[in-house]
């Protein structure tokens, strides 16, 4: 089988659109590659430095939702990013060779150097942190790595850091890694605007059923609808979307009754949180076994770390005869 990388940074509570624009992928994508799903917490980190109070806390949650949501450790291999330090060695070494134009044009980079404005993150670490991610899938010479359309730019820089290292020290050792392009359905926050920690504008997996229901009555609805009895533009109402994905057999009728002014926003909504309350259950009661047998979810961390750490020996081996540092 194929294998494929892909991780998440511990930075705080999975919420619903984690689920849906990344877990429901993963969970699919188990029966058809190898898989090795990472905690990357030395991303985390880079932009976390000044409160890594809840790191640690952060990781096994984390884990314990993946696990909730159908990732399968019997088919997959998880683990924490920092605990092998193969990471930090190739992290280093594809530094070196790395242009400093290349980071410094990284659209990511300088979008998030002007959205997240409560952080300092005019660092060296942060600005290596695309080396870093090219150091995480080429260490585990995985063939394809499942991105999203925004992701596309990071992925291109780890082919160009591979095609150099391999053309500058004449040795295929790398492959060109494709993008694996997830087909995920994308949730907006509950005021509109993009689903993040740093908004505090989502639903966690975690939520309890009132906290869900509350935090729905305050989505972001239909602008131009004034009043109830004024016809509605669900194209244009945030609720409406949420129904496409979590009650697209709802979709429909609810689309009419908007339209028509036979259904006002406040039970709209009220429909919605039901809904969702009723769509959590199942992974907040596994999420509840899992918080029962934490040392459970231990044990799968340090299997998914030593195969990590296998295939990363290897790769570092190679690359330190290559560099003759072995």
């Amino acid at each position: 089988m194929k294998r494929i990388l892909s991780g998440m940074r511990p930075t705080g509570k999975l919420h619903l659109g984690h689920l849906v624009g990344a877990l429901d992928n993963w969970k699919s994508l188990q029966d058809e590659y190898e898989c090795l799903f990472m905690v990357a917490d030395w991303h985390a980190l880079m932009s976390e430095y000044e409160n890594p109070e809840n790191l640690k806390e952060n990781i096994v949650d984390n884990v314990i939702d993946w696990l909730a949501c159908g990732i399968n450790p019997k088919k997959s291999h998880i683990f924490i990013q920092s605990h092998i330090k193969e990471h930090l060695e190739l992290y280093i070494i594809l530094s070196i060779i790395t242009p400093l134009g290349m980071l410094e044009r990284c659209p990511t980079y300088k979008e998030q150097l002007r959205e997240m404005t409560n952080r300092d993150l005019s660092t060296y670490g942060f600005l290596g942190y695309p080396v870093l991610q090219a150091a995480d899938i080429l260490l585990y010479k995985a063939e394809s790595i499942p991105v999203g359309e925004d992701q596309l730019p990071h992925l291109e820089l780890t082919r160009e850091i591979a095609r150099k290292f391999n053309k500058l020290y004449k040795k295929e050792i790398f492959p060109d890694p494709r993008a694996l392009l997830t087909k995920a359905n994308r949730l907006l926050g509950l005021d509109g605007r993009k689903m993040s920690k740093s908004y505090n504008n989502y639903i966690a997996l975690s939520e309890e059923p009132d906290v869900i229901r509350k935090k729905v009555q305050s989505m972001f609805t239909d602008p131009a609808r004034i009043k109830v009895s004024d016809p509605g533009h669900p194209e244009k109402c945030n609720v409406h979307s949420y129904y496409a994905v979590f009650a697209p057999e709802r979709k429909k009728e609810i689309d009419e009754q908007c339209r028509k002014a036979h259904v006002g926003c406040t039970n709209c909504k009220k429909e919605l949180a039901e809904i969702l309350v009723k769509f959590l259950k199942p992974i907040q009661e596994k999420r509840h076994e899992l918080l029962k047998a934490k040392s459970r979810v231990f044990e799968i961390l340090e299997e998914g770390e030593k195969k990590a750490a296998g295939v990363a020996r290897g790769t570092i081996s190679e690359v330190k005869k290559i560099i003759n540092l072995a």
